[in-house]
């Protein structure tokens, strides 16, 4: 036993001896360097990546471009579009100030007058205007004939009633016309009228009147038409009409016809029309050439 023990303490694996021992194998030390980096791959993948960079900013800076192009062709065909819209809207409202220029003349005739046209202002006919007063009273009596035409297109007997009345500035009046339809069919008629001479009429005011709308009288029909008028005071404070003492109402009757906008007319040549309505000096109340 103590032998054994000694040999194993001679052998011990911490003795320098056990390196050479011939039962364990010695481990030869690696002697190879170690593997060298690979910078091809790495430049390959910094290369692709730089690559990829590029291509995005090209794509930006494409989209960049196509939207303020866009934006550049949007504000132009805008500007485009106002300017369309206020050349329309100018071309419309010339034409309409054009096709409006009559009617806008005649009311302003009726407003004030003006062109023999008797006058049609509600505003004078106040309770204040609608009397006679000492100074009125001193003045000579007008008298008022009353004249009737019917055009050759209507088949209407039409003729005053009442042929004539004297009245003082600030008196009322009221006559009447009588119109007739011969035909065997319902026929509406328009009536215009005039004044002689032209200067009375800014103070010739009508309160009622049956021109003020179209009349339809039945085949076979008589009816009474009354007009309901008075001369207004100021007429005493125009010297220009001291002397007039003898004045005329005239009305045209026509036969009623819808124009293109679907308003009654006067079935008859403009021509004629103006001139019932003592328009045919005056070139602003002519119609327009077709």
């Amino acid at each position: 036993m103590r032998r054994a023990t000694s040999s194993l303490r001679t052998s011990c694996p911490a003795c320098p001896a056990r390196a050479a021992h011939p039962l364990i194998p010695r481990r030869a030390a690696s002697t190879a360097p170690p593997p060298p980096p690979s910078p091809p791959a790495a430049s390959a993948s910094g290369s692709s990546a730089s690559s990829s960079q590029q291509r995005l900013g090209l794509a930006d800076a494409q989209r960049h471009l196509a939207a303020s192009r866009a934006r550049m062709y949007a504000e132009r065909s805008r500007k485009n579009r106002t300017i369309l819209l206020y050349s329309a809207g100018s071309l419309v409202l010339a034409v309409g100030i054009t096709y409006a220029a009559v009617p806008m003349y005649r009311a302003f005739c009726a407003a004030t007058g003006y062109a023999g046209t008797p006058s049609t202002d509600p505003a004078k006919f106040s309770p204040d205007r609608l009397y006679t007063t000492p100074e009125t009273r001193a003045r000579k009596r007008i008298t008022v004939r009353f004249e009737a035409t019917a055009n050759d297109t209507l088949p209407w007997s039409f003729e005053p009633e009442t042929r004539s009345v004297r009245v003082l500035p600030g008196e009322t009046a009221l006559a009447f016309y009588r119109a007739k339809n011969e035909s065997d069919k319902d026929i509406i008629g328009i009536a215009t009228y005039n004044m002689t001479p032209e200067k009375i009429a800014p103070y010739f005011a009508k309160v009622e009147c049956f021109c003020f709308e179209e009349q339809k009288i039945r085949a076979g029909e008589e009816v009474d038409l009354p007009v309901f008028f008075f001369i207004d005071r100021d007429i005493i404070d125009d010297p220009a009409l001291d002397g007039i003492d003898d004045v005329v109402l005239s009305y045209t009757f026509f036969k009623a016809r819808r124009n293109d906008r679907g308003h009654l007319v006067p079935d008859a040549p403009d021509d004629v029309v103006v001139k019932s309505q003592g328009f045919e000096n005056f070139p602003l109340a002519k119609p327009l050439a077709a």
